[in-house]
């Protein structure tokens, strides 16, 4: 992934009433904290310790240079002792980044034979965690709040995936989606505001001609795509089956077409800052193919894409990979842009089908993915060439970024993806069967009464809980569907949703 180094803030509060030997404990117990989370190996970032906060100026001073300093992507507040909260007033105004607090203290448990009033005044994170907890709920801050031990594995995984939202929320500022065309005609969900996204979240969606990118095909050597064939062939298991009428050399010559397309998009995509992107096949005019191997190689790198020009879609696949960068979980590998398709409706047996006619990122493939050409039916154009495969199974989840009047709303259904109960040797494209929570009828009453659109991003690593965060921090409205949830449940959500965006506007 092309990603920024980011480092995060640890900022402990206090005051100058404690003397000096007490203010230097609450230094060297901070750092120590510092020293250790770092040390556990368990954060995407490092955390950078700061001088404890005494004064209104301190604080002020620092909470403008996080802002100011292009690395730092966020800063957690931790108050050893009581740090009076209009200390905090003039900092906190200023401040425009994720805010997490720690309400957590040194010592692990009350050491009950020795504790006495000195420890008592150094020791007292539950006394002025409340008074910070107070200051930012008056001001209305977003922020997160985590109760815990420092040291506690589940506090440590949790700091953790806060950090890998807001560092998602940094690399959106940053953002540019790289749109060939626009929206595909006449469609209503994958339209939106692109100046209301860009003061929102930072993504910037400039448009290109595809003849510009022609432009770069062009330029592509032999020698390169006859090198990028050589890496498929390693890579992935090349069908040359000639059932549907199609030869060897055919075959090889529209999966070379793709490579051309692959080698020109990333030196586009470099040229232009570009990090997600999309295509629309209505806007073809001077290509072959419309692009498909070379979009699903580039999703398995960290672009984001969103097809017939949803670049709302392409924007949240990046953000989902800017979260789960470097992040290792057993069984599970990752995100990809999909689609809802069909469904199964025998009873007991409910199912969603999702898919895309190309574009399913391969990093969720169970097993070698095949390299196959098939006419696409739509578009109008060649036989494009696509990696086929099944998804991996087990728990994730689907979101999609929808506009509504005066915000962005993102909707999130927890899901279960299961094994397909037959083969599909028909359909040549890779495909994905869930189990939505809480059951098919109900996930698709409250998906389609909160407008949620056809295209979404997938993910089985990032949770409902860490697109919470991000939705906090960058005040979209946030609506999941899960095991609890009843149609009833989620109409009355929408509408305390509605009431609450309708005052803020």
């Amino acid at each position: 992934m092309k990603s920024q180094k980011y480092v995060f803030w640890f900022l402990t509060g206090s005051q100058d009433l404690y003397g000096e030997d007490t203010l230097k404990m609450v230094a060297r117990d901070s750092r120590e904290m510092v020293e250790k989370l770092n040390e556990s190996k368990m954060l995407p970032c490092e955390l950078v310790w700061k001088p404890t906060l005494l004064t209104p100026g301190d604080i002020l001073k620092t909470l403008e240079e996080a802002n100011a300093d292009a690395e730092c992507a966020g800063v957690i507040c931790w108050m050893h002792t009581f740090s009076p909260a209009k200390m905090w007033i003039a900092g906190l105004n200023s401040y425009k980044k994720p805010l997490l607090q720690l309400n957590t203290q040194f010592n692990l448990e009350i050491p009950y034979a020795t504790m006495d009033m000195d420890f008592m005044n150094l020791n007292q994170s539950a006394h002025g965690d409340r008074e910070f907890g107070y200051i930012t709920s008056r001001m209305d801050l977003p922020r997160k709040v985590i109760a815990g031990h420092w040291a506690d594995e589940n506090t440590r995984k949790r700091i953790a995936d806060w950090m890998r939202v807001a560092r998602a929320v940094a690399d959106g500022k940053s953002l540019r989606c790289i749109r060939f065309g626009d929206n595909m005609r006449e469609v209503a969900v994958t339209d939106g505001d692109k100046v209301e996204a860009m003061i929102r979240y930072g993504w910037s969606v400039p448009y290109y001609g595809i003849g510009d990118l022609v432009a770069y095909m062009n330029e592509v050597k032999e020698s390169e795509i006859n090198a990028l064939f050589d890496e498929y062939n390693s890579l992935y298991e090349i069908n040359y089956n000639t059932d549907n009428g199609f030869d060897k050399e055919f075959i090889v010559d529209h999966i070379k077409e793709q490579a051309k397309i692959e080698i020109a998009l990333r030196r586009f995509l470099d040229d232009k800052d570009g990090k997600a992107l999309c295509t629309n096949f209505q806007d073809l005019h001077g290509m072959k193919q419309l692009p498909g191997l070379a979009i699903q190689r580039l999703l398995a790198d960290g672009y984001g894409f969103g097809a017939e020009g949803d670049w709302k879609t392409s924007c949240l696949v990046r953000t989902f990979k800017a979260m789960t960068e470097g992040l290792v979980v057993p069984g599970k590998k990752g995100n990809a842009f999909m689609e809802d398709y069909t469904y199964n409706f025998v009873p007991g047996e409910e199912v969603n089908m999702g898919s895309h006619m190309l574009e399913v990122d391969p990093e969720i493939a169970r097993g070698k993915p095949k390299i196959e050409v098939h006419h696409l039916g739509i578009g109008d154009k060649e036989a494009p060439a696509r990696l086929v495969f099944n998804t991996l199974e087990g728990d994730g989840l689907v979101a999609a970024v929808v506009q509504m009047p005066g915000r962005f709303r993102c909707i999130v259904n927890e899901i279960n993806v299961v094994p397909p109960k037959a083969a599909l040797p028909k359909l040549p494209v890779a495909r994905m069967l869930w189990k939505p929570y809480p059951s098919l009828s109900t996930s698709a009453e409250a998906w389609i009464l909160a407008g949620g659109g056809h295209h979404t991003a997938f993910s089985n690593i990032v949770t409902s809980d860490m697109i919470r965060d991000w939705a906090e921090m960058t005040g979209t409205e946030c609506l999941v569907i899960d095991k609890d949830s009843t149609v009833n449940s989620v109409r009355n959500e929408l509408r305390w949703n509605n009431a609450y965006y309708s005052n803020k506007r």
